[in-house]
């Protein structure tokens, strides 16, 4: 195949379908760009891929956020039980990424390099090893490297707010439409799509979730109309903050300018994603102190990046809940760390109740703990407590000197999400 071939957007992969049915050469193929479309791209090609045979002996996944690069390669070159067609897809393979979130790998340029030998001459013949992940890298080795001997499959989708940006989001999310009323037989009217994007945004994942709750709810009849977006589909007023709030403690600062914007353009109060920001902020200082042994007579915790979750519920949990516990016995010398407010508003100076400083409100449920505290490890002591500090005198200047609170946002979330390595 040329370059111009083993380069194809989502959109154009159905047609070429049957060129690589017949294609015996095909060794490793790339998918990137948004999640929903990639995930979509990779169930349509397995298929195709291992022309006929089954899933079940000819189908290996790996998650590429945990496994390492020797094992991908053990498995690239390891034959199948029957000895037929392989397919290994490694997915979210950190191709790209310059750091991982805590908890999963980081491919070294060590690692890089050996995936870079396997792909030009250790993949075995009758296998193809299949790589997705989030937006690539154009101007990495590997990048070219796959894209020069496999097939690349371009998922991306412009994320902006400018007009020809949302009339792609809006032909993406009217691709995923057609196909999926096409099988049931059904129709939308264009007012009822309009009135559906209005309430999901940009968000292939819900869009879909939401199309199949209208394909329930409208039964026999052929039509989806306006008001079955209205009896079932409901904009959420609070998940939104939470994806926004995710993307910065992920660092992610493209991604969260873009939620912002999008949040203020749906109508969202600037005080309203600020407090929301300001609760995830003093919730991930409290972590940084316990596991700091900060205020909790803690000579410090066991290192946190690369712990499991089970070793979380064995060794952390049970400190957590005795901090928790001390916490609600009031632990006053807490407060002063986590104040809500600013000392030049008296009324807003109180210290945080109980409840807002407890690091497992539920017990019972431990992953979301363990995320947090994942979470955490993504900024220093440091950088937590002046990020509170610039929230509270943000707070301030938006309630007494009319600042653009759009605009603060922005900037808080630029200097937050900076990233030193």
């Amino acid at each position: 195949m040329t370059a111009a071939k083993n380069l194809v957007t989502y959109k154009a992969l159905e047609g070429v379908y049957e060129r690589l049915a017949k294609d015996d050469t095909l060794k490793v193929v790339l998918i990137c760009g948004e999640s929903f479309l990639v995930r979509k791209a990779l169930d349509n090609l397995v298929p195709i891929l291992l022309k006929g045979e089954s899933k079940q002996f000819g189908l290996d996944v790996l998650d590429g956020r945990t496994t390492p690069v020797g094992e991908i390669a053990e498995q690239a070159g390891t034959f199948s039980f029957l000895g037929t067609r392989k397919v290994i897809a490694v997915k979210d393979a950190p191709l790209f990424l310059l750091k991982a979130p805590p908890g999963e790998i980081n491919y070294s340029e060590r690692d890089l390099q050996v995936l870079i030998r396997l792909v030009q001459e250790g993949i075995p013949d009758n296998h193809v090893l299949v790589f997705t992940t989030g937006t690539p890298d154009r101007r990495k080795k590997i990048y070219k490297l796959l894209l020069e001997h496999g097939l690349v499959v371009d998922c991306s989708v412009a994320t902006g707010a400018r007009k020809a940006d949302i009339e792609e989001q809006q032909a993406v999310l009217r691709d995923i439409s057609q196909q999926m009323l096409l099988k049931s037989g059904k129709q939308m009217a264009p007012d009822a799509f309009a009135a559906l994007v209005d309430q999901t945004g940009f968000n292939p994942e819900v869009f879909a979730n939401a199309i199949e709750k209208l394909l329930a709810y409208t039964g026999g009849r052929d039509r989806i109309s306006a008001a079955d977006i209205g009896a079932v589909i409901h904009k959420d007023k609070k998940d939104p903050i939470f994806t926004l709030t995710n993307a910065v403690m992920e660092r992610d600062v493209s991604k969260a300018l873009t939620l912002l914007s999008n949040l203020l353009s749906d109508g969202f109060h600037p005080l309203q994603i600020l407090k929301t920001l300001e609760n995830q902020v003093r919730k991930l200082l409290a972590i940084k102190c316990f596991t700091a042994g900060l205020n909790t007579g803690r000579a410090g915790g066991p290192p946190l990046k690369h712990m499991q979750f089970n070793a979380f519920k064995q060794m952390l949990l049970p400190a957590i809940i005795d901090w928790d516990a001390n916490t609600l016995k009031g632990d006053e010398k807490n407060a002063p760390l986590f104040k809500a407010g600013d000392d030049k508003d008296k009324k807003k100076s109180a210290k945080p109740k109980a409840n807002d400083l407890l690091l497992a409100p539920n017990p019972k449920n431990a992953y979301p703990i363990f995320q947090n505290f994942l979470k955490s490890e993504n900024f220093t002591l440091e950088e937590l407590t002046v990020a509170l500090s610039a929230l509270a005198d943000l707070d301030y200047r938006i309630k007494s000197s009319g600042v653009n609170a759009a605009t603060g946002l922005e900037n808080f979330i630029m200097t937050l999400c900076r990233k030193s390595y």
